[in-house]
């Protein structure tokens, strides 16, 4: 006990030093209004066409007294309810958060008080390690010993973030209504103060309806504070807020969004003007966002990547409307592959010595109960594989998916890069699992290249504002995932699927190879592909996950796919597809283990279950919910339930 006290005696003494220290060395006050905050960013493509430029804008500074009581009274009642009595830090908030977030076992809860922030956003960088928290709050303490309450906030309230580039309410609220912030209703200052948790989530520019449901929580929790009357929370509607009207940002942003999460993993300058030129190709951009604008379905939303063949990101489009959504579904977004999972079903199936001229019957089949059907109901009977591949048998897939294993085929995805939970039962063959439309472009990609992976990338070299290099890429890693015979043969597949099967209308008038994906319902439609060194995945659907009529895997986004690309590649000399693999002197037999690839069984992921040794019986209302299908509530027919080529 003596032992506790004196160390508890020995910290408070340092902590007091440190704080008298902090305390002599603060700016005054004129200094702390200049001091700038974030750090201008320019992005650049791979001709040095300057993408985007990203940097703090701010407002006219407002004094304590002209800033609107609403606007204060919002901000102190969601950010810091005991503001006018703590000394800097907030000790009752932090009790309350660490038996919060000990309950839950992950951090739900912050406790950083208002002047916490400042002293963060003013000083420190955005590390989250205990060192930089440490000084956060020792600087709170002395900004407390030096300052105003007041004063404080003032500076808090000009100087905070709120997206957008915006720091400050004035530049907010000029931002977001397009008037000074002297002028702010309730309404207003609740959804201004509604962003400072999440800017990029509730800002009015991405999401109009999250910023407003956003302000009546804020405004529920000023009641309950005290900060306003319920009279005045009753006729407050934030429903009526009109927004200014915001510059149409090109699709660009959902790239040089992603871009910017990326800048942590390779620099940690956080003063300094940053230069970073990336993979992107300005042009291939413009193409891309046209392609998906002139095919998405209305209602659905839309998704495009185009991978170089050294991993570059040369196009990146995660929906059809930036300023409405900022969602990136190209790496963001899990959904439903259907047929276009096929693909690993298949490459397993080459690996372990099926051919492409082996024959399958196309017949009425069943396991554990289940019984796959066909798109268009009607069962073929023999076909190649070939065959089955081009034109996406469901029945064909899952018998080639029982013979090497389910396990077998989950382990494929595994080694071409998909790193979401994959079911090991046998609806698994139609793509009953979730996937990222950006890895399965590279896994495609990898086919491409012969079997070997590329590291994806975007960003190829970092530079400070006076040209200090702080990142420069060089030759990224390789991996071989399959055979070169296996990768020849998964091509051979996908150019019949062109060229004779569900993928017609992807065509562009030279060598190609791809396939299609449609899941139940018509919910997802895919179309994958490469020609001529680049590699192009597409997705559409809706974000609920509600059917689109008419979606299909071959149709709309094929079409989308084949627009892109023709112009893509088009002022390039056509490229054979590598297909002949008798030259390279490969026997009909590929041999994995020659390459140096792994194949021995890798455990599930998390979220996933190995396949029991007797499995359970797959009726309809296991199918459903495999395929995330609410429960029919008459019967429906098989091909109804289940992933469509």
């Amino acid at each position: 006990m003596k032992f506790v006290l004196v160390a508890g005696l020995a910290g408070v003494i340092a902590l007091s030093v440190a704080v008298a220290l902090a305390y002599r060395d603060l700016p005054d006050f004129d200094a702390m209004k200049r001091s700038p905050n974030g750090q201008p960013v320019e992005i650049r493509g791979d001709d040095g066409t300057v993408l985007a430029s990203f940097g703090p804008g701010y407002g006219e500074w407002l004094s304590y007294a002209e800033i609107p009581a609403p606007m204060k009274n919002a901000m102190i009642a969601v950010e810091d309810r005991r503001f006018w009595y703590h000394p800097g830090i907030d000790p009752i908030g932090i009790a309350r958060s660490f038996a919060v977030n000990t309950l839950r076992g992950n951090k739900a809860q912050g406790a950083s008080t208002i002047t916490q922030q400042l002293a963060r956003n003013l000083f420190l960088t955005a590390s989250k390690d205990y060192t930089r928290k440490l000084r956060e709050v020792v600087l709170a303490l002395a900004i407390e010993r030096k300052y105003a309450k007041d004063v404080i906030l003032e500076l808090y309230l000009n100087r905070v973030y709120f997206g957008g580039g915006a720091y400050g309410i004035d530049a907010a609220s000029r931002k977001f209504y397009g008037h000074s912030a002297r002028r702010l209703s309730l309404e207003e200052a609740a959804i201004i103060a509604g962003l400072v948790k999440a800017p990029s989530r509730f800002a009015p520019s991405a999401d109009a309806e999250a910023a407003r449901k956003r302000a009546a929580t804020v405004i529920a929790v000023m009641v309950e504070q005290g900060g306003i009357s319920a009279e005045e929370a009753t006729a407050a509607d934030p429903r009526l807020v009109q927004f200014a009207p915001q510059a149409r940002t090109a699709g660009v942003r959902y790239f040089t969004d992603w871009v910017l999460t990326e800048l942590e993993n390779f620099t940690d300058e956080a003063g300094e003007p940053l230069l970073v030129e990336t993979t992107l190709n300005a042009q291939m951009q413009r193409m891309a966002e046209a392609a998906i604008r002139a095919e998405a379905p209305g209602g659905a939303q839309g998704a495009l990547v185009a991978l170089a063949r050294d991993g570059g990101v040369k196009a990146m489009v995660g929906g059809t409307d930036y300023v409405r959504s900022n969602y990136n579904r190209a790496i963001v977004a899990r959904r439903q592959p259907g047929s276009a999972f096929k693909f690993f079903v298949y490459a397993a199936a080459l690996e372990s010595g099926v051919t492409l001229e082996d024959i399958y019957e196309d017949k009425p089949i069943s396991i554990g109960g289940w019984s796959p059907k066909n798109n268009n109901g009607q069962f073929a009977g023999p076909v190649s594989v070939r065959q089955a591949f081009a034109q996406s048998v469901n029945t064909v897939a899952v018998q080639l998916a029982e013979q090497v294993g389910f396990d077998t085929v989950a382990e494929m995805a595994r080694r071409f890069g998909i790193t979401t939970p994959v079911s090991r039962q046998p609806a698994m063959a139609l793509g009953a699992s979730d996937v990222t439309l950006f890895e399965m472009t590279n896994a495609f990609a990898t086919v491409a290249s012969g079997g070997l992976e590329h590291t994806t990338f975007a960003i190829t070299r970092i530079t400070t504002g006076t040209g200090r290099v702080l990142y420069n890429r060089s030759e990224g890693e390789t991996r071989q995932v399959v055979a070169p015979v296996v990768a020849a043969q998964m091509t051979q597949l996908m150019q019949a699927a062109v060229e004779q099967g569900t993928a017609r209308a992807a065509q562009i008038g030279r060598p190609l190879a791809g396939k299609t994906g449609t899941t139940s319902s018509n919910k997802d439609g895919w179309f994958i592909g490469f020609s001529s060194g680049i590699t192009t995945g597409v997705w559409m659907g809706r974000d609920d996950a509600k059917a689109v009529r008419g979606l299909a895997g071959g149709r709309a986004p094929a079409r989308a796919f084949a627009q892109f690309m023709a112009r893509a590649v088009g002022g390039t000399p056509p490229e054979a597809l590598v297909t002949d693999i008798t030259e390279e002197g490969f026997g009909p037999e590929p041999d994995a283990q020659s390459y140096g690839i792994t194949v021995d069984e890798a455990p599930p992921m998390e979220g996933e279950e190995p396949l029991p040794d007797e499995a359970p019986r797959l009726d309809d209302d296991w199918l459903d919910k495999a395929l995330n299908e609410p429960p029919q509530s008459q019967p429906q027919s098989q091909s109804q339930s289940q992933p469509q080529r």
